[in-house]
């Protein structure tokens, strides 16, 4: 939702007039603040949880994903529109790939707050997982159990951002930036 979104945003003087103020409104809101709304609309559960990461992952990518879109070149579009191209044409072969290394930094740090909203959302909306575990051993005070889910939750998290830094490495080594 976030990709089409801030694409739309970043390409259309409307959309920015009509959905940016109420984005800008919402971000400034923890993710953490979140947290009853879930409970009360999906319930005690991995729905709630997966919510809460939606939640918290949207508006990087959004606003990643505007940033993109905004700074695609004048000079492209142009060409593009020269040659008769069709508006879903620019999109696809022009706007899209001018705005692939902003949306996969948008990726990256939505990735990186998913991470830590998913063991927020297992310590308090779910009885399973790494969170629940965590918060678990803190209650009886187990520090090595502690230690080795952050540990864990590490692990997984910079392993995740490995995954993503392949996929960017493979499918953007035309841009020098991001491949670096």
């Amino acid at each position: 939702i976030g990709t089409p979104l801030g694409i739309l945003i970043g390409r259309s003087k409307v959309a920015t007039d009509m959905l940016d103020p109420i984005l800008q409104l919402l971000r400034p809101i923890p993710t953490a603040s979140w947290i009853p709304f879930c409970l009360i609309f999906f319930g005690i559960g991995s729905s709630a949880a997966i919510a809460l990461v939606a939640v918290g992952a949207f508006f990087p990518i959004v606003l990643n994903a505007t940033a993109g879109a905004r700074h695609v070149s004048k000079l492209h579009l142009r060409s593009a529109q020269m040659l008769d191209a069709t508006p879903i044409q620019i999109l696809w072969r022009i706007v899209l790939p001018a705005a692939l290394p902003s949306l996969l930094v948008g990726a990256r740090i939505a990735m990186g707050l998913a991470w830590m909203l998913v063991v927020i959302s297992e310590m308090v909306a779910v009885k399973s997982g790494l969170g629940y575990e965590l918060w678990d051993a803190y209650y009886y005070n187990r520090m090595d159990v502690v230690v080795a889910a952050m540990v864990t939750i590490g692990l997984f998290g910079y392993l995740s951002d490995l995954a993503l830094l392949l996929v960017v490495r493979k499918y953007l080594f035309w841009n020098v930036e991001t491949t670096k």
